[in-house]
């Protein structure tokens, strides 16, 4: 609806109604989710529409209407109803676009929330259980928004037959809506957008025309290529990411450190993690967001842990990793911004009083690996909207920074980069996953940890669930196995709402395919290990060399890099090549199966290339298994490895098998989970390591 757009038939007339934004026409509903701000239309089909519901209209309520002869064009202004219907079999051409005119309301229309899109589509009808009054308060004060605190319907059904009555105090109010105006303006519009949701902590619409990760790199790309707008660029950013806020945010917490704001060309958040990152000068500030405090403490005290072993046991992978240089809370209290430096180790102040978050204190990372397995485990048995109630309205929130590296991830420049850069690449990574998975895992303290699980296992009235997923396995393994299980419980349900390209026959068999107790799933003689669980093409860092020194380690020029840094060259010319240098983004961190590691690398990274995989497995070396135990594995299927592989998509908590069947369309036809597992994963049941 936000779009404008320009048509033109190319042989024979097309009959068009038009109606303004606000005037939803006879006969068409509009449905507005309230979780995620979906929005979808129920109307009749344009024959229809002009046979039954034409002829009912008053001649003041008849749309707009044109006949628009071959070779002709229409301009549709942003936010208009059309109706078409072809006289004759035709083709036309349609070209849908964004300019300066329409851009801040396209951004309007991927702010989450629902009430701001259901006023955009059908004006004030949308208000059907705000009173009058409120609207007309809100009208005189643009900097109001309205309240939908009191709202219970998950869905609003908007049609143009609603009586234009709103009550207050339990009185009627007699006026119509006429009384305020409705306005198809930027001001008056967003003036209707829920303040207390954010970009980062909401769902994201499947209306929407592009995902919510290619909506801030679409606005990153405005911002450094159109500078002449960016007056305009930052309206719209404040109306869809809260930039503002964020900005506001990233400026405390320099100033807090002494260290410069972000430059006018780093104002807006950059990557496309979950969590708003800045650019401030050689410094990645990073504040956690997603999916709650809690969650969010866990991601940065695992983070923190994690990166005081690799310095403690002087892991090769300390040279991979991020510098932390800094970290800490900013939280609001009395109004005012402030910020709690934090290490990771001992509970904050500021959540001390916090009573679910302070039940570990007694260990030196309360908020470390153990505990956020935990919390992993807990969060495996919360639907998609608990996680996301969960993570809205904080005021405080956690955050690191880290020295910036020189160069770009891998996804911005993977397409222009050669075949043997990225032979280098699947070779580091091999590496650096082989270095990750050697680091110790933190001691399981089982006497602290089993009063932990017990809260864990409680109901809302007290007592322990039946604890259908126990599993008889090793203290480490336990909680891996035991968030497995209690996912399998509505895999069904989970792929069903995914949907295409799973094939629904799949589906259907899937619960035939994961077997009853994970605890079969044999995991050989190896203990759990970190997991990073997020290595993927956005997560590693590449910077520019020369080809003689790609496979050497030796230091370029380092007006190299700096021309890169500088300029945004991907350095394609002859003579030059790009290494990787880093691994980024540890808050995904977990513990588990080392294997777990392969489905983003393999899937995203590699998108499915089993050379690179076997690249990979050359350097990585670790066997997953113990030696000899793939012999067996066509009598045992729960001793292959490419069988645990598949597993671990089919319950993975994101949607792994829309990127298989995206990259083996074949699959699609497939007619049982063992030949999609073969397929994808087959190449693993050969590998034993080397070492």
């Amino acid at each position: 609806m936000a779009f404008s757009f320009y048509t033109a038939p190319r042989i024979i007339p097309i009959l068009w109604a038009l109606y303004p934004p606000g005037r939803v026409p006879l006969g068409v509903t509009v449905h507005v989710n309230e979780e995620d701000g979906d929005v979808s239309i129920d109307t009749p089909s344009s024959l229809q529409w002009w046979l039954d519901f034409y002829p009912l209209l008053a001649e003041e309520d008849k749309p707009i209407e044109c006949t628009q002869l071959p070779g002709e064009t229409i301009f549709v202004p942003s936010g208009w109803w059309h109706c078409v219907l072809n006289l004759e079999t035709t083709v036309a051409v349609t070209q849908n676009f964004v300019n300066t005119k329409n851009f801040e309301f396209v951004c309007l229309d991927m702010a989450p929330g629902y009430r701001h899109k259901g006023v955009c589509r059908a004006g004030l009808l949308a208000l059907d259980d705000i009173s009058i009054e409120d609207v007309r308060k809100n009208v005189l004060s643009l900097d109001n928004s309205l309240s939908c605190s009191d709202l219970s319907r998950k869905e609003k059904r908007i049609r143009v037959d609603q009586p234009a009555k709103g009550s207050e105090n339990g009185s009627t109010i007699d006026g119509d809506l006429g009384e305020v105006e409705f306005s198809y303006d930027i001001n008056f519009l967003a003036m209707f957008l829920d303040k207390e949701r954010d970009h980062y902590t909401s769902l994201w619409s499947s209306s929407n025309s592009i995902g919510q990760r290619e909506m801030r790199e679409w606005l990153s790309k405005l911002w450094v290529g159109k500078p002449g707008i960016r007056d305009l660029i930052w309206k719209g950013a404040c109306l869809a990411l809260n930039a503002d806020r964020w900005y506001t945010y990233v400026a405390e917490i320099c100033t807090s450190h002494g260290l410069p704001l972000p430059t006018d060309d780093e104002r807006l958040p950059v990557g496309t993690g979950s969590n708003p990152v800045y650019l401030a000068g050689d410094n990645v500030i990073k504040i956690f967001v997603e999916e709650g405090l809690e969650a969010c403490l866990h991601s940065l005290g695992t983070e923190l842990e994690f990166y005081s072993l690799l310095q403690k046991i002087n892991s090769p992978l300390k040279n991979h990793s991020p510098n932390v240089l800094a970290s800490g809370i900013l939280y609001i209290e009395n109004g005012l911004y402030k910020v709690q430096h934090w290490d990771g180790k001992g509970v904050p102040e500021v959540v001390a009083n916090i009573t679910p978050l302070v039940e570990l204190e007694q260990v030196d990372y309360p908020f470390g690996l153990w505990s956020k397995r935990q919390f992993d485990f807990k969060k495996a048995g919360m639907s998609l909207p608990e996680l996301v109630s969960a993570g809205s309205g904080s005021t405080i929130w956690p955050y690191v920074i880290t020295q910036r590296c020189k160069g770009k991830i891998y996804a911005q420049i993977r397409d222009s980069i050669s075949w043997e850069d990225t032979v280098n690449l699947a070779s580091f990574l091999g590496e650096q996953m082989r270095n990750l998975h050697l680091v110790p895992c933190p001691a399981l303290n089982d006497s602290i940890y089993s009063e932990a699980q017990q809260k864990v296992l409680l109901n809302a009235n007290g007592y322990l669930e039946d604890d259908e997923d126990k599993i008889c396995a090793p203290g480490e393994w336990n909680l891996f196995l035991r968030t497995l299980n209690r996912r399998k419980k509505d895999v069904c349900n989970r792929l069903t709402k995914w949907g295409d390209p799973i094939p629904g026959e799949l589906i259907e068999k899937v619960e035939e395919y994961i077997p009853d107790d994970l605890g079969k799933v044999d995991m050989g003689s190896r203990s759990c290990t970190w997991i990073h669980s997020d290595v993927m093409d956005d997560n590693i860092h590449m910077e520019p060399c020369s080809v003689a020194s790609r496979f050497a380690g030796t230091i370029d020029d380092p007006e190299l890099m700096d021309n890169v840094y500088a300029n945004g060259s991907d350095l394609g010319e002859p003579g030059h090549a790009w290494r990787p240098t880093h691994i980024l983004d540890f808050s995904d961190l977990s513990v588990g199966d080392p294997i777990s590691d392969l489905i983003p690398i393999y899937l995203d990274v590699f998108r499915g290339d089993p050379r690179l995989l076997k690249q990979f497995l050359d350097s990585y070396k670790l066997p997953f298994v113990k030696r000899g135990l793939n012999a067996s594995a066509e009598s045992n299927r729960f001793q292959r490895l490419s069988y645990r592989a598949m597993c671990y998509c089919i319950l993975h908590d994101e949607n792994v098998l829309g990127a298989i069947f995206g990259t083996w369309k074949e699959l699609r036809k497939a007619k049982s989970w063992e030949e999609v597992e073969e397929a994808v994963w087959g190449d693993l049941n050969g590998y034993t390591g080397s070492c």
